[in-house]
């Protein structure tokens, strides 16, 4: 089999060449829950929302020191040689409540002596500067990620998805955090193939981050989960779905217009709680998709910030 270099900045290849060792990600439910979904903001949540979907081992109702127990326990038995571990504050918003708490849930999170540092999934309207304060108070002295969910750089699809907040909110939010200096880490998350979207749409949402400056970026395709509002729209045919194809090409334009120096935290989404996905039942192994995404890559004589420059 061909082997080919990556033509784009792997997030564990980064975390290697930080620490040493392979780095992987806790994903951790802390109990928190979002101001889209408790009337601050809005009610009902993104229309795409499915917190069960994404980490499949958390349970809030496992204090965090236990889950992480239990992860490094998983994860060591899967993995040989010496690692280390991110605690990551997955479900919901993770930024949304009193500073008290939130030091709490951060201290539990970093108690572990194989956590090397700390991920925290949050919103862009859930960063007021104390909150940023605290997390810049830890980034002085442990590895920190702030994940902001984006999703797309369009008002009228966060609108449409009913995220309950704007591009431009992001856009500020980033910039306050970048005011604290460069000890805290920032992502983005998105997705393609969102409603309404084309892959041209898309580009401009990867030009935008290379002109904001984040550190990084987590790429998911559009899911289906069952019982979420877009579940509804995708069965009376309101909602189309990306083939496996499709997407390759798609997340490799995508590539091409990031800045090279962006780590890339995630190519392709996956489900991994029981039979919750509706759609795209692609039945492919992610491993095949990324090297799909490899081979398009090389098939195009491109990389990550490929066409950055050409406008």
């Amino acid at each position: 089999m061909q082997v080919f270099t990556k033509r784009y900045r792997p997030f564990g290849r980064f975390l290697k060449e930080l620490f040493g060792v392979p780095v992987y990600k806790i994903p951790l439910d802390a109990g928190f829950t979002c101001p889209n979904r408790d009337g601050t903001t809005g009610r009902g949540g993104c229309m795409f929302c499915s917190n069960p979907s994404f980490g499949p081992f958390a349970d809030r109702a496992v204090p965090l020191e236990e889950q992480i127990a239990a992860a490094v326990t998983r994860l060591r038995r899967r993995r040989s040689g010496d690692i280390r571990f991110l605690a990551y504050i997955q479900s919901y918003t993770g930024t949304y409540g009193p500073l008290e708490k939130l030091q709490k849930i951060y201290d539990a999170a970093l108690s572990h002596p194989d956590v090397v540092g700390l991920a925290i999934g949050t919103r862009p309207d859930c960063v007021p500067d104390p909150v940023l304060d605290l997390i810049q108070g830890y980034a002085t002295r442990r590895h920190v990620w702030l994940e902001y969910g984006l999703q797309s750089i369009h008002d009228r699809t966060l609108k449409r998805l009913n995220r309950g907040h704007t591009a431009g909110q992001f856009r500020e939010a980033v910039a306050r955090t970048r005011q604290r200096g460069p000890d805290i880490f920032i992502a983005a998350h998105v997705i393609l193939g969102l409603p309404g979207e084309t892959a041209a749409d898309a580009v401009e949402t990867a030009r935008a981050l290379a002109e904001i400056g984040v550190d990084g970026v987590k790429i998911h395709h559009l899911q289906v989960i069952r019982g979420t509002a877009l579940e509804h729209e995708w069965r009376r045919g309101r909602v189309a779905v990306l083939s496996p194809a499709e997407y390759v090409r798609w997340v490799c334009d995508f590539l091409e217009h990031l800045h090279p120096e962006m780590t890339i935290h995630r190519l392709v989404g996956e489900v991994l709680a029981g039979d919750l996905l509706a759609a795209p039942r692609w039945d492919l192994p992610k491993s095949r998709l990324l090297d799909w995404i490899d081979r398009e890559l090389e098939r195009r004589g491109t990389f990550q910030g490929a066409r950055l420059s050409r406008g």
